[in-house]
């Protein structure tokens, strides 16, 4: 297993992962998970690339900021990680919570993004979502955007919580002890609950970055888009009209946690995407 380190990016600190040695590939994880959501991804990828997995901001052992939780600061702190690093060029995979900010990292900073990959998750308001979006948002995300509330009645209730999100997202076989302690003690308390919220109430915000870029600009890198239970195929739909490369997938039997739930077989999907195009490793600094 690869020995987190801690590197200053955008005025906080990332608890981040690396393995491996190549090209760049940066994962970026969602709720409730932390850089160990990724732990199986890494250990085949390693061989071939050079992996980065952070605890995105709050998250983790990442610095539980006050503020900066919207769709565009995250993608700033993931450019900012890229460059501490030395990175000149990264393929970005980016599930749930970590899909907006790598979306927009691609946006804005296409030089940086050679690949981009987005699962289970859903970019702003953008069309495409109307079907999964008919009977509105999952019940979660207006229990977690009123301010100060949610962690108010999950506090003392964490692990109960949690594994409500765990076993759901693997269609109800649940995840290997180690790692679903490890999300369990990450959420656990109110600072962290905090943090994670953070992210529900920063969506509104987050949609706006997302539909300025939009109207500025397209996808134009090759672009992956991987669905499964319950997201399906909204994300890919909605970015069909603005991606000028897209590839769409839905894995079927497969819960929310695909890189946990499915690790073969989203793995049989990215080592070829991955493959194509290898270019931009690190930079030469002076």
């Amino acid at each position: 297993m690869p020995e987190p380190c801690r590197i200053p990016v955008n005025g906080i600190e990332l608890n981040v992962a690396l393995a491996g040695s190549g090209p760049d590939v940066l994962l970026l994880h969602g709720f409730p998970h932390t850089w160990e959501l990724w732990s199986h991804v890494m250990a085949d990828l390693s061989d071939r690339y050079r992996v980065i997995a952070p605890d995105l901001r709050g998250f983790g052992a990442s610095t539980r900021a006050e503020t900066g939780y919207d769709a565009m600061t995250l993608a700033e702190d993931a450019a900012t990680l890229l460059e501490a690093l030395g990175v000149c060029s990264a393929a970005v995979v980016g599930i749930d919570a970590g899909t907006p900010p790598a979306f927009l990292l691609a946006m804005r900073r296409p030089g940086l993004v050679r690949r981009l990959v987005v699962m289970e998750a859903l970019v702003g308001r953008l069309p495409g979502a109307e079907d999964f979006l008919a009977d509105g948002a999952p019940w979660w995300f207006g229990f977690h955007a009123v301010p100060g509330f949610a962690e108010t009645v999950v506090e003392g209730n964490e692990a109960a919580y949690i594994d409500w999100f765990l076993n759901a997202g693997t269609l109800g076989s649940g995840l290997p002890a180690q790692a679903r302690d490890a999300f369990v003690a990450a959420y656990t308390g109110r600072e962290a609950l905090r943090c994670a919220f953070a992210y529900y109430r920063a969506l509104p915000e987050s949609a706006a970055q997302i539909e300025q870029a939009v109207a500025a600009t397209r996808l134009t890198m090759p672009t992956m888009a991987i669905g499964s239970h319950p997201v399906g195929t909204a994300l890919e739909r909605q970015l069909r009209p603005i991606a000028d490369d897209l590839t769409g997938h839905l894995l079927e039997d497969c819960g929310h946690i695909i890189p946990l739930h499915r690790p073969d077989a989203l793995l049989d999907l990215l080592r070829p995407f991955l493959a194509g195009h290898q270019t931009g490793q690190a930079c030469v600094r002076g």
